[in-house]
């Protein structure tokens, strides 16, 4: 496994969970470690460093040792605040988002992104049957047009990707590592997988 010292991992934890209840789900423990921390210990060995995006419960989040930044948008606006909100207070030039839901990432995510984004400002994974958006490394340069799209009241992180030049890099054969755990009948299918 290779590390971008050139990326910056971002855990995103920070929406409602509804299809959970409510309950924060990156706090939801799934074979005795909570799903954040699950994400957290397949990225961190593939990027320069990690912080995690959460607008809740932020002690909890902290006690890992990781920095944790809140969306700078009110009302939980979705991913794309979060995504915004870390480019807009951290220096890094690349940064790879993941969900805090998806706890089975591959250990090259990082750099098969990386490897082959070309001359894309923007990066999301497809696992050969459907576009996974969240799961995107992204390029700095696109602060200004995330923020002039959420200013536009527009959410849907596709539509603002492809917006911007980006595209998908496939992962043939791959659909169950980047599988999300949205409720609780989710989180017992994965129970001692």
């Amino acid at each position: 496994m290779r590390c971008l010292t050139e990326v910056t991992g971002v855990v995103l934890a920070g929406g409602r969970a509804t299809r959970m209840g409510g309950q924060d789900k990156g706090l939801i423990k799934l074979n005795g470690q909570s799903l954040f921390e699950r994400v957290i210990s397949k990225l961190a060995p593939q990027v320069n460093n990690v912080v995690i995006s959460a607008n809740r419960n932020i002690e909890k989040y902290q006690s890992v040792g990781f920095p944790v930044l809140s969306d700078t948008l009110p009302d939980y606006p979705g991913p794309l605040a979060g995504m915004l909100s870390a480019m807009q207070h951290l220096s890094s030039e690349w940064f790879l988002f993941c969900p805090c839901d998806t706890p089975n990432i591959p250990d090259d995510l990082a750099y098969k992104l990386w490897s082959q984004k070309g001359v894309s400002v923007s990066v999301w994974v497809n696992d050969g049957e459907r576009d996974h958006p969240t799961i995107a490394l992204l390029h700095r340069r696109i602060i200004s047009q995330l923020e002039e799209y959420l200013d536009s009241g527009e959410r849907r992180v596709m539509v603002f990707l492809r917006e911007v030049g980006g595209r998908a890099v496939v992962f043939p054969n791959q659909a169950q590592n980047f599988i999300n755990v949205n409720t609780p009948a989710d989180l017992a299918q994965w129970e001692n997988k």
